[in-house]
């Protein structure tokens, strides 16, 4: 131990040591103590000489007892770091090193401690160690790994997590030649390669989607990440990360099939798929829809409105229906819509159209499907055409049926009645009057025959031919057959019919057809008034329509009009009414695809008329 003067001049140079020093006893008491020691440990104004180390370092204290041969040098061995707390609680980390203290002759008499605050130091490896159990947790949970390659010592790390993804065990120590080998031969190898290569000499990050194969022989599929690292602008090594997207790929692989069974599905249905977003634009089409649009390619039709494909009319009257779907959120099924393209080609749809609609309610689109019925609505219109023709053929089956059963059989049953006088009558002048009746009940017959003969001829002949012929001239020629008798009834026709019209019907039928109607006209006048038989014309569609007006009697059609074109139907008192002209002129004008109307007051006239049709 040192005493006086030099014991004061050692103090003082203990207290200018640049380093918080303190020299211990081998009874561990302080002996001397640098100012700094003084004022980290708080005894700045008071004395610290004789105080017991154990108040201040007992780790060290502790090491001190378990190591009493502690190396001579300074190294790691006796190094150690120990927790601190001050007078205001602050907690500090010191760390201290523990070298032999000699007296002059080389004995040991203490020891000296060198201390050194690591407070920052200490948080900064505990939040790195936070964050690698943090970052370590995270790869866990986001089964994304970490690697890393240090250049200079030519080692390559892998997190447990990546080791998990190749399937090795926690103990495997991977390198650069071993990691590329788990890449599946062909476009991976190679491409993981070219990029490690490019990175290293180049200084290219990357971000790749590779298959590799396991240590258990397992296929995957991994997102694998790098870039390079520099210090001073030198390589020294790598990091990335690996992510396992096996199980995504197979999502993806399963949707595609899914979308490949669905599109299958759709683009071979017989019917017209689409959806339409808010605006009506078509966002998805199935083949049929594209090619009923006129195109061959989808990307023709995505995005497009009806506007594109429909005229103006046709497509208001679709995004109207589309508005309707989607506001009231209700669906609209088999509504029957006719389309008219631009070209003027029309087809008629039944279509059903679904309104889409989220989660929250909200509606984002609609889905429509339609089916092409024209041809079921033209095979629909022959049905009903040959409805109406079968009820007409009925009707008239009817009407032979009638003469059949009532007139042909009131004229045998004359006949043979009127032949039983004859045969019992004696008397010669009685026998002559049965011969005469004989002879007019054989007319009656003969004449119903011919009329039944007439009917059947118009409605058997399938081989009429329709040609245009100018209908003036076919009227001058019945006004000049019917000469005498318009003078004799003072009759007067007023023709307002234009030269240039012309009518594509039977020639043999239209004499018939004037002469009926304008006889008709001129026999049920009025006793009142001369007859007056008025001629008119207007074109309507595939129609000529020609009006024939009388001031004549006039038929109450309430009473009459479901049987004013029966046969052998009379309504009013005249003695040469047979009944038989209107059944006749009705079967003509029907037999030419036409049809006939007629408009009557009782003591004001009659209307008749007859549309020619022009087309067939």
């Amino acid at each position: 131990m040192l005493s006086g003067n030099k014991t004061s001049y050692t103090n003082y140079l203990m207290k200018q040591l640049p380093k918080a020093t303190a020299f211990v006893s081998n009874s561990f008491e302080i002996v001397h103590a640098s100012s700094k020691w003084e004022t980290i440990f708080e005894y700045t104004n008071k004395a610290v000489i004789g105080r017991p180390l154990a108040q201040i370092l007992k780790m060290a204290i502790a090491y001190w007892r378990k190591n009493p041969g502690y190396s001579q040098t300074e190294d790691s061995s006796n190094k150690s770091i120990e927790r601190y707390v001050d007078s205001d609680g602050n907690e500090k980390w010191f760390e201290w090193i523990i070298l032999p203290w000699f007296d002059d002759q080389e004995n040991s008499i203490g020891a000296v401690i060198q201390t050194e605050e690591v407070t920052q130091r200490i948080l900064y490896q505990s939040k790195l160690k936070n964050l690698a159990l943090l970052l370590e947790e995270k790869t866990e949970i986001a089964k994304r790994g970490i690697w890393e390659y240090d250049a200079v010592k030519d080692t390559l790390y892998w997190c447990n997590t990546t080791k998990t993804i190749h399937e090795v065990d926690n103990n495997y120590v991977p390198t650069i030649e071993t990691g590329i080998d788990f890449y599946k031969n062909g476009h991976s190898k190679n491409t993981i390669s070219m990029v490690l290569d490019s990175a290293m000499k180049d200084g290219l990050p990357w971000h790749e989607k590779l298959q590799l194969t396991t240590a258990k022989g397992n296929k995957k599929w991994v997102i694998v990440t790098g870039k390079p690292i520099f210090k001073s602008n030198k390589y020294i090594g790598l990091i990335g990360t690996y992510e396992d997207i096996t199980v995504h790929e197979k999502s993806k692989n399963n949707i595609r099939k899914n979308e490949h069974l669905l599109r299958t599905l759709i683009d071979n249905l017989p019917l017209n798929v689409f959806i339409k977003d808010l605006q009506s634009n078509k966002i998805l089409v199935n083949r049929s829809e594209v090619e009923f649009c006129g195109h061959q390619d989808e990307n023709e039709v995505l995005g497009k409105d009806d506007f594109a494909f429909y005229d103006k009319k046709t497509a208001k009257k679709l995004r109207e229906d589309d508005l309707e779907v989607m506001q009231n959120l209700k669906p609209l099924i088999g509504r029957e819509l006719v389309h008219t393209k631009k070209d003027g080609t029309q087809t008629t749809f039944l279509t059903s159209k679904i309104p889409l609609i989220e989660k929250e309610g909200e509606v984002y689109g609609l889905i429509g499907f339609s089916i092409d019925i024209s041809e079921l609505k033209q095979k629909e219109n022959e049905l009903k055409s040959l409805i109406n023709v079968t009820s007409s053929q009925n009707n008239k089956l009817i009407n032979f049926s009638h003469i059949v059963s009532h007139n042909l059989r009131s004229h045998t049953a004359n006949l043979s009645m009127l032949l039983g006088f004859l045969t019992t009558e004696k008397n010669e002048s009685e026998k002559q009057k049965i011969v005469k009746m004989l002879t007019d009940a054989s007319d009656g017959l003969l004449e119903t025959l011919d009329n039944l003969n007439e009917v059947i001829d118009i409605n058997t002949n399938t081989n009429l031919e329709k040609k245009p012929i100018k209908l003036n001239h076919k009227i001058d020629l019945v006004k000049e057959n019917l000469h005498a008798f318009l003078i004799n009834n003072n009759a007067k026709i007023i023709n307002k019919i234009s030269n240039k019209v012309i009518i594509n019907i039977v020639p043999t039928y239209i004499d018939t057809i004037l002469t009926s109607f304008i006889t008709n006209a001129i026999k049920y006048k009025s006793p009142h008034r001369d007859p007056i038989i008025e001629l008119s014309s207007k074109k309507r569609g595939k129609y000529t329509i020609v009006s024939i007006t009388d001031n004549g009697l006039g038929i109450d059609l309430k009473k009459h009009g479901d049987k004013l074109f029966g046969m052998y139907k009379t309504f009013h008192d005249k003695k040469d009414a047979r009944g038989i002209g209107l059944f006749i002129t009705k079967n003509q004008i029907e037999a030419m695809n036409g049809k006939v109307s007629v408009n009557s007051k009782v003591g004001k006239g009659t209307t008749f008329n007859i549309y020619f049709n022009d087309e067939n």
